[in-house]
């Protein structure tokens, strides 16, 4: 029998981490996380993976595993269950994070959600689950070991190797070893993040005496923004104040959903009674004593730290005095919105502190020599680097072909990996894709109709109006020229005017037999605008003729 490995997203980007386990008789998916737009995706609030080819693995798939609770990991869940409906298992608080998620679709208790501990042995159709801890910028992470006919595969999930773990759980390398003396394993599917930084990962609890020393001496207010989902470092900030005698008012719906979860779950607690604030009550406190956990650290247009930067929150505005501090990770495509916060916040009179310039942040993910040691650890014969950009996963078989091991080899969305009598080998593609997620349509919005948003946002439109006698093509009514983004409106009389000559000049011309097909009129009005406007203006707007038959 075949063991096929199928990456159904997270090899070849950041995010839309997800992968397939297929034996022909049992499938597991590990993961289903969604990813955030960049620039070129006008309007669109997130990405998932396309799972319409799951559809004909359905009668095998047993479950969908979670290694941990961040959105590109858990995020695209409910598209996932609308397409094959699977029991989830996951750590408590990571289905507890997804609750809400589901919740939002409607589906909150129509889901079959399984927890596990996290070093729980099971068994789902023909294969023997193990979970096993590891540390990450979140509680509750996990790695699977997946056991079947055809070998023993290890998936790290998102990892670091932390020495001082915020929980008292390190990443459970010893029990890794322990499979490795007493069984052969087959494949490492390791996380490859940080595969550009030397050394090792600082420890989280860093960013903990970081923010303490930041608290005591800022003379005014402290507003922190992170990751919503970052329950370690929310814990760290909230010891933090209470340590300086600061009261912390959350902001952002995420954040307090986040935070009342992990609490109720007993994965966060409070450091002193009464140390939360209701937000709008730190207009009635002291600058010197308040301190404002929020979201937004990516410069999320509409964010709490947006809008507070911009003057527009209702209870919080950026002021002299403040000190506002991002902590979190600069995620690539998110660059230029998080510049454009901090400068609005500089600007707002604020000290502003960041990963560039403070020790503000640390990954959650393991540089070379953590990823080096858990190489070591597991001693695969096969070796597939996961969770990552072209440039990463390349590096990452790199890293793991001078440590001696036997196979490594670079795989991509799609790309499909048999292993069989402990070979591995390439078995052609499967056609993943992704969807887009604008508002409340799911896959209506298609790489065209991206590629016209954009092409609007660089270029500007000119919309054509002329109606025409349907039997004798005559000229009834136009041609109206209406322009959008091309030119300022002062500067548009003149152009229009000769869009108008040109629109008359392709009527003519097309004689009035021709002026009877629409088709073919809106193709000649299309053609001599294009010309007008590269000759006038050396662009090319979008042309949209509209033509009435009368």
């Amino acid at each position: 029998m075949t063991l096929r490995v199928v990456p159904m997203g997270g090899l070849g980007e950041i995010g839309l981490n997800s992968m397939l386990f297929d034996d022909g008789d049992s499938a597991l998916l590990v993961d289903a996380g969604l990813m955030f737009p960049d620039d070129t995706m006008l309007g669109i609030d997130y990405v998932v993976p396309d799972y319409s080819a799951l559809r004909e693995n359905a009668c095998r798939l047993r479950a969908l595993l979670l290694t941990h609770g961040h959105e590109d990991h858990i995020g695209a869940v409910p598209f996932l269950l609308k397409e094959v409906d699977i029991p989830v298992y996951g750590t408590r608080l990571t289905l507890g994070l997804l609750r809400h998620r589901l919740a939002e679709h409607g589906m909150e208790g129509r889901v079959r959600l399984f927890p596990i501990a996290r070093d729980a042995r099971f068994r789902l159709g023909g294969f023997e689950v193990e979970a096993f801890p590891v540390c990450h910028s979140i509680p509750d992470a996990v790695g699977y070991v997946l056991r079947c006919r055809d070998g023993v595969f290890v998936h790290t999930g998102d990892f670091k190797i932390d020495p001082f773990p915020l929980d008292g759980v390190p990443t459970a390398l010893d029990r890794l070893r322990a499979i490795a003396r007493d069984e052969r394993v087959d494949a490492l599917f390791s996380d490859s993040t940080n595969v550009e930084h030397e050394g090792v990962s600082p420890p989280e609890r860093f960013v903990g005496e970081a923010l303490s020393e930041i608290f005591s001496q800022a003379t005014g207010r402290v507003i922190v923004a992170m990751f919503s989902s970052n329950i370690h470092r929310i814990q760290e900030a909230l010891r933090a104040a209470a340590r300086c005698g600061r009261r912390v008012a959350l902001c952002g719906k995420s954040m307090v959903r986040n935070v009342g979860t992990a609490i109720e779950l007993g994965y966060m607690t409070l450091p002193q009674p009464g140390i939360l604030i209701p937000v709008e009550e730190t207009a009635d406190l002291p600058d010197r004593t308040v301190s404002v956990l929020t979201t937004g650290s990516q410069g999320e247009p509409r964010s709490a730290l947006t809008l507070m930067a911009l003057g527009e929150h209702k209870h919080v505005k950026i002021r002299e005095g403040d000190t506002a501090v991002l902590s979190s990770k600069f995620i690539p495509g998110n660059e230029r919105a998080i510049a454009s916060v901090i400068n609005r916040l500089f600007l707002a009179g604020a000290d502003v502190l960041y990963e560039k310039i403070s020790e503000v942040h640390v990954s959650g993910h393991g540089s070379r020599d953590e990823l080096r040691e858990m190489i070591r650890a597991v001693r695969p014969r096969h070796f597939v680097p996961v969770h990552g950009e072209p440039r990463l996963l390349v590096r990452h078989r790199k890293l793991a072909e001078a440590l001696g091991v036997p196979v490594a080899a670079v795989a991509l969305n799609g790309d499909v990996m048999e292993f069989r009598g402990g070979a591995m080998s390439r078995a052609g593609r499967v056609e993943v894709g992704r969807r887009f997620v604008d508002g409340k349509g799911v896959g209506d919005v298609e790489s065209l109709v991206l590629k016209d948003r954009f092409h609007l946002s660089q270029v500007g439109m000119v919309m054509v109006v002329v109606a025409l006698s349907s039997t004798t093509g005559e000229l009834l009514y136009g041609p109206d020229i209406v322009t959008r983004g091309v030119v300022t409106e002062s500067g548009d009389e003149g152009l229009a005017a000769g869009a108008r000559e040109e629109v008359l000049l392709a009527l003519g011309e097309a004689g009035a037999g021709a002026r009877t097909d629409p088709a073919e009129m809106q193709t000649d009005i299309r053609r001599a605008l294009r010309r007008y406007f590269n000759r006038r203006l050396e662009r090319k707007p979008m042309i949209v003729p509209v033509l009435l038959e009368l």
